[in-house]
């Protein structure tokens, strides 16, 4: 009797103290929500960049890449009066907000400094460099590089990044980098992008490590609206997140790992409720 019931105790222990299955305790609703503000911050630091590495698109394909950089800095005056620009070679360095008038692209409002190097300008062979300081569109700040790599024939794009990005109001700091492959929505590149991938940071409640599924992003929210993301957590648990449109403010983000689940509201704002 004794050595059954030795037994019996060992198998409820797990069951006791809350573990899961495998040994692990469950994910908690406390938990959850710090997965979810790391993502948030990352998805708007992922938007912001993005702007940016677009507006850098826009030149002729074929040409030299001196030629390509004299182009683009015609289509940024254009396009956004307010920044003062110059061009070294096929280097153009950007201040925005230094001029008068608009400074705003694809919903997004820029301040700060922003560098561009036209690498190749070929068909097959497509190579921007970008070096980012202080870029803010008043909720964040982002300082660091990227190297975007596409060609004329695939409708996507890769974007290898290394940075430093600060939430502005109340100063939390993250650095991380990621390999990402970007593609434009059904709408249009105005509605927004779809990306696959992964990002990894390191934040004041430790280090994270993101898969990206085919998640639709579009330029003014704060987290995707569609796809999956499953993310590595400094808590030593995997959690996977879903995504699902409410209404044009209102996205629902579903948190589960294992058998719990926790679902939050998050505004285009940024609110989470």
């Amino acid at each position: 009797m004794k050595k059954r019931t030795s037994i019996v105790l060992v198998f409820l222990l797990p069951f006791v103290f809350g573990f899961g299955k495998c040994g692990e305790e469950a994910l908690t609703s406390s938990e959850a929500l710090q997965a979810l503000e790391e993502v948030v911050l990352s998805t708007q630091m992922t938007v912001l960049t993005s702007g940016t590495v677009e507006i850098a698109t826009n030149f002729t394909i074929g040409q030299a890449a001196e030629a390509a950089a004299d182009e683009l800095k015609e289509f940024i005056e254009n396009q956004m009066p307010c920044a003062e620009i110059t061009l070294v070679d096929a280097t153009l360095t950007i201040e925005y907000g230094v001029n008068a008038g608009n400074c705003e692209y694809n919903g997004q409002e820029y301040s700060g400094s922003h560098s561009i190097t036209v690498v190749s300008a070929s068909a097959g062979n497509l190579v921007v460099d970008h070096e980012w300081e202080d870029l803010s569109n008043g909720r964040i700040s982002v300082t660091g590089t990227a190297t975007v790599t596409w060609s004329s024939e695939d409708s996507s794009r890769n974007v290898v990044h290394e940075l430093v990005w600060t939430r502005l109001s109340n100063q939390k700091v993250t650095t991380g980098g990621g390999d990402r492959t970007q593609t434009v929505l059904t709408g249009g590149l105005i509605e927004g992008f779809s990306v696959d991938g992964n990002r990894y940071w390191t934040s004041d409640r430790g280090d994270w490590d993101l898969d990206i599924d085919n998640v639709e992003i579009r330029w003014e929210d704060p987290v995707p609206q569609a796809g999956t993301y499953r993310l590595d957590t400094p808590f030593d648990k995997f959690v996977s997140l879903s995504f699902e449109r409410l209404d044009d403010d209102t996205i629902e983000v579903t948190i589960a790992s294992g058998e719990e689940e926790f679902s939050f509201e998050v505004s285009k704002i940024g609110t989470i409720d």
